[in-house]
């Protein structure tokens, strides 16, 4: 195994040790325009080495290419042992329109054989239902995680944006490791019920977009910048005259994380790391600029009275639009 060259503190996911902190590999392959693969083996190889376990894919990112990048990543035996491997399935047609949820019996078996082949792998270690689906039981589609658990071919079973009934009937069923749902200084409905389900039951808290689609490090003041195929353009917090509005929280961060010495992403990020000992956030980025900056954040160390300052400077509540349209955000916390 190649040796890591920090000292990343590792937490607990359910039974399931992780570092602090993961890596997001969808924008390697999906939703922020254009990639290289080269480069993004290059950045997952970087984080591991520097002590970054969790790596987070989908079947959905890229319909399959980033699974696909993945296993080109973790080919060798070293490498896949540096790495815990999470990955999700639920969006049975890929990147069609409308969206087609399955988390019926035969699909989650299907799915994960798809996984298992594309990653080149023969086992994951988290495998998490992508969004809930709501015209089949929760306990049909745990009931058939558990199977693949059983066989060997899954570790640990997540869900991701699911709400607090969900969890507490999937939990009955088979242990949940981890939920995956959206969480940032600008994303916070988690706090008022899942997160609370989540402590009482024993499950960890994966947040994604932790750095609000990278909004919170001060990076996007205008959609123009963006590619064609940037999912952001039409998201509703950056569109309608919202991101300028938004603007305001990113400047009101920066003026704090300039008096610490640190850009407003790392205090951002330091934020989500500070809301308790079962929260791993998995940051995306595809650059080992970013990468770097995003790991020094896990051990920032922030005061009482920093917590409060970033607190008022980015209220809950406080952000205009919402974080997907209409059709997308019938599948949140369900």
């Amino acid at each position: 195994m190649t040796e890591s060259t920090t000292d990343l503190p590792t937490r607990r996911l359910g039974a399931l040790t992780v570092s602090a902190q993961g890596l997001g590999c969808m924008g390697m392959s999906h939703g922020y325009g254009s990639s290289d693969d080269s480069q993004s083996i290059a950045t997952i190889h970087r984080a591991l080495d520097l002590g970054v376990t969790l790596l987070d894919t989908s079947d959905f990112y890229g319909a399959g290419h980033n699974e696909e990048l993945i296993g080109r990543a973790l080919a060798s035996p070293a490498r896949r042992e540096q790495a815990v491997l999470a990955t999700k399935f639920g969006f049975a047609n890929a990147l069609g329109e409308p969206i087609e949820i399955r988390g019926d019996a035969a699909y989650v078996r299907q799915a994960c054989e798809a996984s298992l082949r594309r990653l080149g792998v023969d086992h994951i270690d988290l495998y998490y239902v992508h969004r809930v689906d709501p015209d089949v039981p929760i306990e049909e589609t745990v009931g058939a995680l558990a199977e693949l658990v059983e066989e060997g071919k899954v570790r640990h079973v997540g869900l991701s944006e699911a709400g607090p009934d969900t969890l507490r009937r999937a939990y009955a069923v088979h242990p949940i490791a981890a939920l995956q749902s959206e969480y940032s200084l600008w994303t916070r409905d988690v706090e008022a019920e899942v997160l609370p389900m989540c402590r009482e039951l024993g499950i960890g808290l994966v947040p994604f977009s932790p750095l609000g689609r990278g909004f919170l490090t001060g990076r996007v003041t205008s959609t123009e910048n963006l590619e064609d195929g940037d999912m952001r353009r039409r998201q509703p917090r950056f569109t309608d005259g919202n991101l300028e509005r938004n603007l305001a929280i990113v400047a009101r961060l920066e003026e704090l994380a300039a008096r610490k010495g640190v850009t407003a992403g790392q205090l951002a990020l330091a934020w989500v790391q500070h809301q308790g000992g079962d929260v791993v956030p998995i940051p995306g980025t595809r650059r080992q600029k970013y990468l770097e900056e995003n790991v020094a954040a896990a051990t920032l160390e922030l005061s009482a009275d920093d917590l409060a300052a970033i607190d008022a400077a980015a209220p809950a509540g406080s952000v205009s639009g919402d974080r997907y349209d209409a059709g997308s955000m019938k599948f949140v916390n369900g």
